[in-house]
């Protein structure tokens, strides 16, 4: 079980706590996080992307999530696990998500599941969580429809998006959302939508209203150079110190500094 469970998510909200969540794709990085007593743990179809390198989520599937899933089950005891519904594992029907829903939570053990999308898939988290999965919704920029969206870009800039992205947070919540994430979106409408809902809202990109902040684990490392989105801020320059530690060692064994003795075992 969870240390930290949705009731306390949801409590947090109304007591005006804000909700700290980290990817994690590992056991070692969710030891970590996990140490650190952050409150959520998502497992992200983000792997796609800086785990597996591909340029956006879409080739993640359900075993990929399953696997990462466990790792970081293995890996942490405080957290609560949030593992994605990757593409195609419930646009194709209700009972579909149903079945990967409960495959993530069955073989990967995490405690709630994440799906894009708004109104149009509320049959889906109706079913979900009527079999006692917990649902997180995601809504704004949603990077599985990144080809609908034309790239990944802000959403609801105008009235018309801003009040169908509104629409869709309420609709996945009277469908039994019990917190949603909100991507890419002007801090207005994200204050809206917080205030509009009970459920956590937890942002990236959304701004300062939010219940809540997610960012991926390597971004707030600092451990791509090349990745500087504006509503990521950097705690730490990993890549330049993890690159100066393997250089050290690759000048060591070169100059024949390492092993010495002390790292060697004697007859």
């Amino acid at each position: 079980m969870a240390g930290v469970t949705i009731q306390q998510l949801q409590q947090m909200k109304f007591r005006g706590e804000k909700i700290a969540m980290v990817t994690a794709y590992d056991a070692t990085f969710a030891r970590i996080l996990d140490a650190a007593a952050v409150d959520c743990l998502l497992i992200g179809d983000s792997l796609g992307m800086v785990v597996q390198g591909d340029e956006n989520t879409l080739s993640v599937t359900v075993e990929d999530i399953i696997y990462h899933c466990r790792a970081v089950a293995r890996g942490s005891q405080r957290a609560h696990l949030v593992g994605d519904l990757p593409f195609l594992s419930y646009q194709v029907s209700p009972e579909e998500a149903l079945r990967n829903a409960g495959r993530i939570i069955k073989e990967g053990r995490a405690h709630a599941v994440k799906l894009e999308g708004g109104e149009e898939f509320a049959p889906a988290v109706r079913l979900i969580d009527r079999a006692g999965i917990p649902v997180m919704g995601h809504l704004g920029l949603t990077p599985q429809s990144v080809h609908k969206m034309g790239g990944f870009r802000v959403q609801g800039r105008d009235e018309e998006a801003a009040a169908r992205i509104l629409r869709d947070a309420r609709a996945l919540e009277d469908a039994g959302c019990y917190a949603l994430v909100l991507e890419g979106i002007p801090v207005g409408l994200a204050k809206r939508i917080t205030e509009s809902v009970s459920i956590p809202t937890i942002g990236i990109g959304a701004g300062v209203h939010c219940d809540g902040q997610v960012l991926v684990c390597y971004d707030l490392l600092g451990m791509d150079e090349v990745f500087k989105p504006k509503f990521v801020k950097r705690y730490e320059n990993l890549q330049d110190r993890i690159s100066g530690a393997v250089r050290a060692f690759i000048d060591d064994v070169k100059g024949r500094e390492f092993p010495r003795e002390e790292h060697s075992f004697m007859s």
